[in-house]
């Protein structure tokens, strides 16, 4: 599904990444751990084409994404791959069905398919009874919910997580955790999380950490 082959990324003279190797299999769940300042959020970014690399070479499902162009990249991005951030970034003027909807209507999608889609996630995330509910009004666990459910509203292949329970307290990072695995089952996406959390990496099928800008088994 992902193969990243040399990824190095320099910030100014500080070297970040220094030739990361990874394969990711379709349909499995990857935690990526490492101490803070380690890389792991560049890592991600780039994985996820959010950010650039200054060396190597990334595919994903067959496609070296870095040598499409900056249009062909970012509709690959929205198609393709699904985003949860730890602060959620909900957008706080819109209801918890509109954020969903989001990504499919930048996509062009039907925006009847799109709201249909958005309300069976929502559904299926036992959030139908907010749906109407604009993010201030949601608690934590919820918002991020929300956030998972506009992750997947394009039927990804990929999703990219990157410290989703961090805001979360134990209860509702639990219930996060296991909800990533029954979507996998349930949907067959591709999962790459970066946590500090213990008990999620444990439960994942593959943990790799990231130290001094290398990955490592």
């Amino acid at each position: 599904m992902l193969t990243a082959t040399g990824i190095k990324k320099n910030y100014g003279s500080l070297p970040v990444l220094k030739g990361v190797d990874l394969k990711i299999e379709k349909g499995s769940v990857m935690a990526i751990m490492g101490a803070s300042g380690a890389g792991k959020s560049t890592l991600l970014h780039i994985l996820g084409t959010l950010d650039t690399p200054d060396g190597g070479k990334l595919e994903i499902n067959g496609t070296d994404v870095f040598g499409l162009s900056a249009q062909a990249l970012a509709d690959f991005r929205n198609r393709s791959l699904g985003f949860v951030f730890q602060f959620h970034n909900l957008l706080p003027e819109f209801t918890a069905l509109e954020n969903v909807m989001i990504p499919g209507l930048i996509g062009k999608l039907d925006p009847k398919k799109v709201r249909v889609k958005a309300k069976e996630l929502l559904d299926r995330l036992n959030l139908n009874h907010r749906m109407e509910h604009k993010p201030s009004e949601l608690s934590g666990g919820e918002q991020q919910r929300v956030a998972v459910a506009r992750a997947l509203i394009n039927s990804p292949v990929m999703v990219f997580a990157d410290e989703p329970s961090g805001n979360l307290d134990s209860k509702n990072a639990t219930e996060l955790h296991k909800l990533f695995f029954q979507l996998r089952n349930d949907f067959g996406q591709t999962f790459v999380i970066v946590t500090h959390n213990l008990e999620f990496a444990s439960m994942a099928d593959n943990k790799l950490e990231i130290k001094d800008g290398i990955m490592m088994a």
